[in-house]
């Protein structure tokens, strides 16, 4: 056999993407020339792939795996395969966690089987346990690490979450606009409630929640984003407003439900980082009710229901001339199911500002079933379990 083949088949596949047509040529030659040669059937697998051919990519990745089952990327694009074109999750996820056995030592794999641990529902606590397993490779990377931290935050651990992001400094990058101040104000309301909520706190306690809240509206520098112009604190405002009136101080409650109560607000898909979070309307309704207009403040809430039940069977598509989205999009999302839930969601907020618990309730359920890790449901559980003393 040809030297010069048997030496091509151990060379470095790095930064190696075949995609042109003479290519194929080259790579079906070779594979007829040296038939056992794996990597050959890994890179016309890359070509096929490349050309929308993803039966043909399919088997030729298969093949390098049965002469090679050590090589992990193989592993992961025959996952993607499994995922966006045979529509078969369990396939994928079987492939990915083969892919990063091989090699445990790269965080883009690793990002990767987490994002379709998401993308199938796999329980948070599991994700978290994973990431936590492979600490210091996810600390190599922004985007996965975001990942860990959010998942402290759905997993009640706020004060290790605020302390990661305070150590860490994080650069921008494609798709991760807004992660990672999100998670900022995440952990910070939600310590906040937790003494907002707690009947034997102190005066104190309840100042140095307004603190923690007052933080929540200045992003630091070491999170690498600052506020978009359009962004409202609504969420916190209210907060605040309802901490005031926990120390008695109904001067400067009254000052924050009016900021709560400020705003334009347009009700939609929140497919866009930069799109108002549906949640901020829902405070501006709650605000209103604290500022006696109950008129108003239930229009708003009765908007939020028949948006959700309008919308939920919407067809959704990606703008050609969109922003970048919120999501590491490897594996394809299914944007109606995400409106769905979104829409779903919607309707429970709206619910739980027109006090009918028991709606509320079942959509909150529901949410969980279709996304454990939805934000806004962890973020927001307070809302359906303590202002509406519903008991699970």
């Amino acid at each position: 056999m040809n030297e010069y083949l048997l030496r091509a088949a151990t060379c470095s596949s790095d930064y190696c993407f075949p995609n042109k047509l003479y290519e194929k040529k080259i790579l079906t030659f070779v594979t007829n020339q040296n038939p056992t040669d794996a990597m050959a059937w890994y890179y016309l697998g890359i070509l096929w792939y490349d050309k929308k051919q993803y039966e043909q990519a399919k088997d030729c990745y298969e093949k390098s795996i049965e002469l090679d089952g050590t090589f992990p990327t193989v592993y992961r694009n025959l996952a993607l395969y499994y995922f966006n074109k045979a529509h078969d999750g369990d396939r994928a996820k079987a492939l990915m966690e083969k892919a990063f056995a091989c090699d445990n030592s790269d965080a883009r794999i690793l990002l990767e089987l987490d994002q379709l641990y998401k993308k199938l529902n796999v329980d948070f606590q599991h994700r978290l346990r994973l990431l936590e397993n492979y600490l210091e490779l996810a600390e190599k990377r922004d985007d996965l690490y975001i990942e860990y931290i959010t998942l402290l935050n759905l997993a009640g651990r706020y004060e290790e979450a605020y302390n990661c992001l305070m150590e860490h400094r994080f650069h921008p990058w494609e798709g991760g606009e807004g992660k990672v101040t999100e998670q900022y104000v995440f952990s910070l309301l939600q310590m906040a409630k937790r003494t907002l909520y707690n009947e034997k706190a102190t005066v104190e306690e309840f100042k140095s929640a307004v603190i923690l809240l007052q933080k929540a509206k200045v992003y630091p520098e070491n999170l690498g984003e600052g506020k978009l112009m359009q962004a409202t604190d609504n969420h916190i405002d209210y907060y605040l407003g309802c901490l005031y009136e926990r120390i008695g101080d109904k001067e400067n409650a009254k000052q924050c439900y009016q900021k709560a109560a400020i705003g334009k607000f347009e009700l939609g898909t929140a497919m866009y980082y930069n799109d108002q979070p549906a949640d901020r309307y829902l405070f501006y309704g709650l605000a209103k009710q604290k500022l006696g207009d109950t008129s108003e403040a239930n229009q708003i809430f009765n908007q939020l229901c028949d948006f959700g039940l309008s919308h939920s069977e919407d067809e959704v598509k990606i703008d050609y001339f969109a922003v970048s989205l919120p999501d590491f999009l490897i594996f394809d999302d299914d944007l109606t199911k995400r409106n769905q839930i979104h829409s779903i969601y919607l309707s429970a907020l709206g619910a739980v500002g027109l006090k009918d618990y028991d709606t509320a309730r079942k959509l909150y359920r529901n949410i969980l079933e279709k996304e454990c890790a939805h934000q806004g449901v962890h973020l927001y559980h307070d809302l359906f379990y303590s202002i509406g003393n519903i008991n699970d």
